[in-house]
Parts: C-alpha cells; sequence; structure tokens
C-alpha cells in the first residue's frame, strides 16, 4: 500500500480547500479526527503550509469530487511504482543522532541480562555493529569503565516486543540445540505479556518484616513451662528465700 507524504501538510491543505469531513480526511491521512477538526479550528499545525496532493500526484481531483459528493466515499493515495517494495527493504536500524551515544550502554545491559542473544539479533534491535558488540562482550571497549547498562526499551531504542521476539526466538534455538537453561536463565525468557499475567507473589506484612527465619522451639519452651509449674506450685515456695539466705544474713548482721 502506497503511503502518504507529508499527512499533516495534507490534511491542511485538505482542510482549507475541500468540503471533505473530517473522517474521511484522517482516514485518507491516518490521524485521527480530532486532530483533523484542530486543524480546522486553528489549534493543531499552526504555521504548517498545506501540502497539495494533487500537484504532487498522490490524489486526483475525481476523487476528491466523488468523496466530496458521498460522504462515505474514501480517498485513496495514486499507487507509485518507484515506492514499491520500501516496506520490505531491509537494513540496519536508523538510530538518531541524540540516542546514539546510548547504545554502548543498551549493548552492555543486553550482553549482561540476555547473554543468549547474538550478536546479529544484538545489532538489528539497537542498530549497532558486531565489531561494537564483540569488544562490549570482551569489555575492551575504549570506554568500558564508564558504561552503565541501561535497558534498551528505556532509551527508546527499541520497543519492548521487538525485544521479546528476540528472546523468545534465542531461547528456541538454545532449546532446539539442547543446552539446558538455569532458573534465572528461564525467567528472563518470559515476556512482558506473560510476566504481567502471573499471580502476584505474596508479600510480608512490613509488621514482621525481618522475622522470617525467627522460629521458636517446642521442646524449649515445654521445658520452662513444666520449670515454672513446679517451682511455683504454691505461695510459700513462691516467697521462700534460697537455701543458706539465713546464715548469709545473720553473719552479715555479726
Amino acid at each position: 500500500m502506497a503511503k502518504l507524504l507529508h499527512p499533516k501538510a495534507t490534511a491542511v491543505w485538505l482542510v482549507d480547500n475541500t468540503t471533505l469531513s473530517f473522517k474521511q480526511i484522517a482516514d485518507f491521512t491516518d490521524m485521527h479526527e480530532l486532530e483533523i477538526q484542530g486543524i480546522a479550528d486553528g489549534d493543531v499545525a499552526m504555521g504548517v503550509k498545506g501540502f497539495d496532493p494533487i500537484a504532487n500526484n498522490q490524489l486526483e481531483q475525481a476523487q476528491i469530487d466523488a468523496a466530496e459528493a458521498d460522504p462515505m466515499v474514501k480517498l485513496k493515495v495514486k499507487p507509485n511504482k518507484a515506492a514499491e517494495g520500501e516496506d520490505t527493504r531491509r537494513g540496519p536500524r536508523y538510530t538518531p543522532l541524540s540516542k546514539r551515544q546510548d547504545r554502548p550502554a543498551s549493548i552492555l545491559w543486553l550482553v549482561k541480562f540476555h547473554p543468549e542473544l547474538a550478536d546479529a539479533q544484538i545489532s538489528k534491535l539497537v542498530g549497532t555493529t558486531k565489531p561494537t558488540i564483540q569488544a562490549i562482550r570482551e569489555r575492551t571497549h575504549w570506554n568500558i569503565s564508564n558504561i552503565q547498562p541501561i535497558d534498551p526499551v528505556a532509551l527508546g531504542l527499541c520497543k519492548q516486543s521487538e525485544l521479546d521476539a528476540a528472546v523468545q526466538k534465542a531461547a528456541a534455538k538454545k532449546a532446539a540445540a539442547g543446552e539446558v537453561m538455569t532458573d534465572d536463565e528461564r525467567r528472563k525468557l518470559v515476556s512482558t505479556e506473560q510476566s504481567l499475567g502471573m499471580d502476584p507473589e505474596p508479600k510480608i506484612p512490613s509488621q514482621i518484616e525481618g522475622l522470617e527465619t525467627f522460629t521458636l522451639s517446642g521442646e524449649d519452651s515445654d521445658d520452662e513451662d513444666e520449670k515454672s509449674d513446679s517451682d511455683y506450685a504454691d505461695a510459700e515456695s513462691f516467697f521462700k528465700q534460697p537455701a543458706g539466705g539465713g546464715d548469709d544474713d545473720d553473719s552479715s548482721r555479726d
């Protein structure tokens, strides 16, 4: 399917030069209907110059006329043979200049927490080169002492769904090779959707935190109960002085 060039500018032109409904323009430009209403009210795309889709061979006047006469008619972008196959083109991921300095941190995070990922997978996720990944794996990178591992999803270098897919693919490949994974490795292979669907782990009330290993021995408690019952069976035994206590008092008086 052909893609529209400058959709917001095209929406501005259609709002200013046609009587199309907001929904028709929104469907054609792949925008929200409220955004089109905002353009008409002057709250959105202020200062954006309209882009004529007819002069730029993206739309025909006959289509606009038919859509103005019937609100149910949908506009379609004219196919461009020069743009065919653009969606399926494969190549390295483009990383904006503002985020390229964060790639080493994301590579270190992937190497540390997902060692099952291959260099090709990491390169595809964050848009880097294999020599850079190898240098960080071997800790020979020139700035390795200052690099802190940061999640590439948090940095905006890839999507969580892409990371989950790469991890699941690496896990399947590892299982097919017959390698045994540890429990920690299995936990790392859980996707975000699976982790969100899990039951929450029971938490210890804050009042008894730190007492998880505190236990009472039944034998000791029984012995103490028997001792207390035998020693203080009646009031006289409770107030009775220790043996030899009277002699000590008499000697102290002398």
